[in-house]
């Protein structure tokens, strides 16, 4: 979703005559767009408007500017602890960046914007997509869970749905603009349209994006599987678009750290969803969270954690060490996890699904597989990247593949994070 935001960010500063600066030190305006998830955010950012400090010293002409989830929390407090700030806004305020700016120069103090509800929709404002053959699409913001460890609902609200008439036009426009592959994005994207129908209208969103020509793939995260049910199952097995992965978070394997993360199911339930998804959706891949040491987790919890890891065989894991948020129930609970057992539990994890990953990945060596070329690999220029419909990363060969352009690969080698390939034909 920040990723989505900073989009929005950069469309509306070049809408008024900005445009991107090669290196910071070359930049008249650096905005930082934050997360508040996890407590590093919090030292990362002050840690880098500390650097920024020494710049405006030198170049006091420079503006900066925070925006996102963490000046949603800390509101005042970023310009007390960094009055060298020129504008900050939260995250309902992102279209009001460029007037922040504006009454920055007029008045030469500070301009700031905290408000507790958005009057622009983030996806009506102009984007510079990272990728002009990809996009995000919010199909809603908010979230109306109350899980113990998660700032969200405090810093982005409650669910508020857009028009499906609205989502499927952006859409429309998007493919018309050369993107072939969206992502559906909501903090809760499954309960989609709850707040406007009274129930979920997830499942006719996913079947309506069949009917959208030059459409060619349509991703979404992330679900809560409290709420996933057998007609969004049914949905993503009949649609040609909808990619065969999903992010399906479990968090923890210990339906009492489930019940104390307020999650409102336990592992059984959910280890159920996951075999009826895979039966749905055949060869579908699964990525998933785990937190490690949230308050009162022991080593039995975390040896169930362990297990249904094991037993689910995630294609990817997002692993977190449990950060202490303030403002949320988590952080004031009792039999907070020392550092270093946390420390040594996350580094037994991370051996588990990385020997998990691999052996997933090498089971795909020898197939043919479609992969949406994104651009040059990051970790050879003389290769190019891409990922497959079931977002597994693959590096192969540049030889006359072009970033947005579909094709055949056969998968020539496995590793825990990416495929090696070679080009079999152009598909798109």
């Amino acid at each position: 979703m920040n990723e989505h935001d900073s989009e929005r960010i950069a469309g509306l500063l070049e809408s008024r005559g900005y445009r991107s600066a090669p290196t910071p030190e070359e930049a008249d305006l650096v905005v930082l767009q934050t997360c508040a998830i996890r407590e590093s955010a919090d030292n990362r950012l002050y840690g880098a408007l500390g650097a920024l400090k020494r710049s405006k010293t030198e170049r006091p002409q420079l503006r900066i500017a925070v925006g996102g989830c963490l000046a949603q929390k800390d509101g005042q407090g970023v310009l007390e602890r960094a009055p060298w700030v020129d504008a900050a806004f939260g995250t309902f305020a992102v279209a009001e960046l460029p007037g922040l700016l504006d009454r920055r120069e007029r008045t030469g103090a500070a301009a700031s914007d905290f408000r507790e509800r958005a009057e622009v929709y983030p996806s009506a404002l102009p984007a510079r997509r990272a990728r002009p053959f990809q996009a995000w699409v919010a199909v809603s913001v908010g979230c109306d869970n109350a899980c113990t460890f998660c700032i969200v609902p405090r810093v982005r609200g409650g669910q508020v749905s857009r028009p499906m008439d609205d989502i499927l036009s952006e859409i429309r426009a998007l493919v018309a603009d050369g993107v072939v592959e969206v992502c559906l994005l909501g903090q809760n994207v499954n309960t989609y349209g709850r707040d406007r129908e009274g129930r979920p209208m997830f499942a006719g969103l996913l079947r309506s994006l069949d009917g959208i020509e030059g459409l060619r793939r349509a991703r979404f995260t992330s679900p809560h599987p409290h709420d996933f049910t057998a007609d969004v199952m049914e949905a993503m097995a009949g649609s040609a678009v909808v990619c065969e992965h999903i992010h399906f978070p479990l968090q923890s394997g210990s339906d009492p750290v489930l019940r104390r993360m307020r999650r409102s199911y336990g592992a059984g339930r959910y280890m159920g969803l996951l075999g009826r998804i895979r039966e749905a959706v055949p060869g579908i891949a699964v990525s998933t969270d785990v937190i490690v040491g949230f308050p009162g987790e022991t080593e039995e919890d975390f040896g169930r954690t362990l297990g249904v890891v094991e037993e689910a065989r995630f294609d990817s894991a997002f692993t977190f060490r449990y950060s202490v948020r303030e403002g949320t129930p988590a952080a004031t609970m009792p039999d907070q996890v020392p550092a270093e057992v946390v420390a040594e539990r996350f580094a037994r994890l991370v051996d588990l699904q990385e020997r998990i990953s691999l052996e997933r990945n090498r089971e795909m060596v020898g197939r043919s597989v479609e992969v949406l070329i994104e651009g040059p690999s990051k970790k050879d220029p003389r290769r190019v990247a891409g990922r497959t419909r079931t977002n597994k990363l693959v590096h192969l060969t540049a030889g006359g593949s072009p970033a947005g352009r579909l094709v055949e690969v056969v998968v020539t080698g496995a590793h825990p994070h990416h495929l090696d390939g070679r080009p079999g034909g152009r598909i798109g």
